[in-house]
């Protein structure tokens, strides 16, 4: 009977035990969790394409240089592949036939227009016709016009850049017969500035065509083996429509480029800001948990246990996340080590900035 008094009073003092360990408190003599925390602050931050999109950088302009004049090619002036200034002169025809020409044809015309003067006055004297006063003026100003044209094709002999660029291939070399205007010359690509075209999701277009109305989108590019700042562009161009098979609208960001860290062809991951948003409370990223009812945060509080946190989160930028609801500047959560938590568990805390590795 007393073996059978006592069974009872042992259960009970159990439940009590373990009743007492889930009321809430960390039971005594329970050992601290080791965590990493952070503190919740309050920043600006951007509000960007996500995922960033891939871009094709573009020269600004390009020319395809062609003779206007056939001729024997008499003179590079530059090395391929370097950058030449506006009206730099690129190749030099042999002007000898465009010179003869108008040597001849000046000299047709000195004979035609005294010619037409001497018929001027006859027929105010009313010795010559109309007619052939009329035939005389013809022929002088015939000949003044192909003086103007020996003239254009003489200055056709030499090719000069439409614009500050880059020379590409060398395409003819000197003693070469240049057939006008079939062969091409040369290309060049303003790279100063230049263009970088991408596609985004349609889903920004009212965003991007909204904010553009307000105030120019920054545009920035990262390539692979960058030694360079990134570059810093703008947004200049926004297509007519959208691509119906991937639902993708085009657009172009217009960059300085004066260090020439971009080239035509290359690929770049572009980052387009939208927006910003101000004095915002952000964690880093790894404090934010996910459970059954949603995302939620382990808070520390001032007895050194901690509190389960529901929280509505907002946008992720460079390792930290958005806070919109549930939590306040200032107050610390935990950024590892919630593996081994739970509600009101006691908690040995280490700073994020003096330890990384949790045992």
């Amino acid at each position: 009977m007393k073996k059978n008094h006592f069974l009872p009073m042992g259960l009970a003092i159990a439940a009590a035990v373990l009743a007492g360990g889930c009321s809430g408190g960390a039971p005594k003599g329970t050992a601290s969790a080791p965590v990493l925390v952070a503190k919740a602050i309050t920043t600006n931050v951007p509000v960007q394409i996500d995922p960033p999109p891939v871009g094709h950088v573009m020269a600004y302009s390009t020319v395809t240089v062609h003779s206007q004049v056939g001729g024997i090619l008499q003179q590079v002036h530059f090395k391929e592949g370097s950058e030449v200034e506006s009206n730099a002169l690129l190749f030099t025809i042999d002007p000898r036939p465009m010179q003869a020409a108008l040597a001849r044809d000046q000299a047709q015309l000195e004979n035609a227009t005294a010619q037409f003067n001497r018929d001027q006055k006859l027929l105010v004297a009313k010795i010559e016709s109309q007619d052939q006063f009329d035939i005389s003026k013809a022929n002088r100003d015939t000949l003044a016009a192909t003086v103007q044209s020996d003239e254009l094709n003489l200055s056709f002999t030499e090719i000069r850049a439409p614009f500050d660029g880059v020379t590409g291939s060398l395409l003819f070399h000197e003693g070469n017969v240049v057939k006008a205007p079939d062969d091409t010359l040369l290309t060049i690509n303003q790279i100063h500035p230049i263009y970088v075209q991408f596609g985004v999701p349609e889903q920004y277009l009212p965003e991007i065509r909204q904010e553009m109305r307000e105030h120019p989108l920054k545009v920035s590019a990262t390539f692979n083996n960058m030694n360079v700042p990134p570059p810093q562009g703008e947004l200049t161009f926004v297509d007519n429509s959208v691509d119906p098979t991937t639902g993708m609208i085009q657009l172009k960001a217009t960059f300085p480029n004066e260090d020439s860290a971009l080239w035509p062809g290359q690929f770049v991951t572009l980052t387009l800001t939208l927006s910003e948003l101000t004095n915002v409370v952000v964690v880093p990223s790894q404090a934010v948990q996910t459970g059954q009812t949603g995302q939620f945060i382990y808070v520390v509080k001032s007895d050194q246990t901690v509190e389960e946190r529901p929280v509505t989160i907002g946008i992720t930028y460079d390792g930290e996340t958005v806070i919109a609801n549930g939590l306040n500047a200032g107050e610390t959560v935990v950024i590892d080590g919630q593996l081994r938590l739970s509600p009101g568990a006691s908690v040995s805390v280490k700073s994020a900035n003096t330890s990384t590795n949790v045992p």
